[in-house]
């Protein structure tokens, strides 16, 4: 089992409606344009998602400069659409319950959405190149994934 005394949280607020912030976090098509720090990619056929408590999902990042893939993979164990989103993340071949384990809370606020990242399992601080870092660059590809426009019909519409 993980040590959940271990871990680190993120709160941010994107100027988006909970349904294209949680959109975002669980279509394929939409996680494979930000589901990535900045310098990375995610190509769309790495990415598969099965959002269902017990389903699983997996998506490969592939650093920019030397093209280095890491593939990260996890179980989902909470899923209430628009509002919380748990899964573990981890290496694909690892068992699901050593794995860390994210948490998302989305709460619609005045200025759009406010997004709660937790993460329990490992450790993470502001400018640890690791964790804490990658995260918090993925949020920032995230929140520009959802201020552009030519997203927003196709998230829409699912």
């Amino acid at each position: 089992m993980i040590d959940e005394s271990k871990g680190f949280t993120l709160v941010r607020t994107f100027a988006a409606t909970p349904e294209q912030v949680w959109t975002a976090w669980t279509d394929p098509d939409a996680a494979a344009q930000w589901f990535h720090p900045e310098g990375a990619t995610t190509p769309r056929e790495s990415v598969e998602m099965d959002v269902r408590v017990g389903g699983r999902y997996t998506y490969t990042m592939v650093n920019d400069e030397d093209g280095t893939e890491v593939v990260t993979a996890g179980v989902y164990r909470e899923v209430s659409p628009f509002e919380r989103l748990a899964f573990t993340w981890g290496d694909p071949h690892s068992d699901p319950d050593d794995a860390p384990v994210v948490t998302l809370v989305l709460a619609t606020t005045d200025a759009g959405t406010q997004l709660t990242f937790d993460l329990r399992g490992a450790e993470g601080a502001k400018g640890d190149n690791f964790f804490y870092d990658g995260w918090d660059s993925a949020l920032n590809v995230l929140d520009s994934f959802l201020q552009d426009d030519s997203h927003r019909s196709t998230t829409a519409q699912k």
